[in-house]
């Protein structure tokens, strides 16, 4: 007996399409990602430019603060030399940049050796660097008593890429660029026509260091070509800690600065 054939009828629903990129999108995604790409880009070196620009100077602040710090920190402690001058501040010029020079003795010095004391012979003073053409301030210290008190000890250095430093003295009533008699002792010595800012301490001093912006290793080192940029100052005032009745042995009458009142300015010139 002959079976019965059974048709299936499956149904097949619509073809499904298979979706892919156009050439036209490919290219408008290209360009959009190229964009961003170039975006980025730009930031981070717009970014990496300010760190170089901004590190300089970082430094610089750093070595201005340390430099006027330790300066200041001596003078406040300042006391007579043992022989000469008991304080003597140079005004001196190197070419057109002003490179003055201040020897004195302090206490702020902590005895590192036996036989040594709280007393220390102290001098600041900038030297030129002959491969860079820049300057540097050193501090000169020695805690014995030296036949010449402005000779001997170790020196350090404090900053690099200086453009000046100027150093003024108050005596109480005047600001002086110079203080002391370098000639104190001898037959060439000024005192004959007496001075107030030639003999004893000075009441406060003025301290300004320039410093020179582009003198930085890795500013000079981006810079496409030289630049005319002015120096940076950085300056303050140091009263020195002096006794009762005058800025020292000698610094005239109109000298009275007290230990009561160690934070008053002075008055500017």
């Amino acid at each position: 007996m002959r079976m019965p054939q059974v048709l299936s009828c499956r149904w097949k629903g619509p073809r499904r399409q298979r979706q892919a990129f156009t050439l036209i999108e490919l290219v408008i995604s290209s360009a959009l990602m190229a964009l961003v790409l170039t975006g980025a880009y730009a930031c981070l070196n717009a970014g990496l430019s300010s760190q170089k620009a901004i590190e300089p100077r970082v430094d610089l602040l750093q070595s201005a603060r340390i430099s006027l710090d330790r300066l200041s920190a001596d003078l406040r402690s300042a006391c007579p030399l043992s022989r000469g001058a008991p304080f003597l501040g140079t005004h001196r010029l190197l070419g057109e940049v002003e490179a003055d020079t201040l020897d004195f003795a302090t206490h702020n010095y902590t005895p590192n050796r036996p036989g040594e004391g709280d007393y220390c012979e102290t001098s600041y003073f900038l030297e030129k660097d002959p491969r860079t053409g820049q300057f540097t301030l050193f501090r000169r210290r020695n805690p014995t008593l030296a036949f010449n008190p402005l000779s001997g000890g170790v020196r350090e250095e404090l900053a690099a890429g200086l453009g000046g430093l100027r150093l003024e003295y108050y005596d109480g009533w005047d600001w002086f660029d110079s203080w002391g008699d370098p000639q104190a002792g001898s037959t060439k010595s000024e005192l004959a026509t007496p001075k107030s800012n030639m003999t004893g301490l000075p009441d406060a001093i003025r301290i300004t260091l320039l410093f020179n912006p582009n003198s930085h290793p890795l500013a000079a080192h981006d810079l496409p070509e030289p630049t005319t940029e002015t120096l940076l100052a950085f300056q303050t005032i140091v009263r020195l800690n002096l006794p009762s009745g005058g800025a020292g042995a000698g610094a005239g009458a109109g000298a009275a600065s007290t230990p009561e009142t160690p934070s008053a300015a002075p008055p500017g010139p």
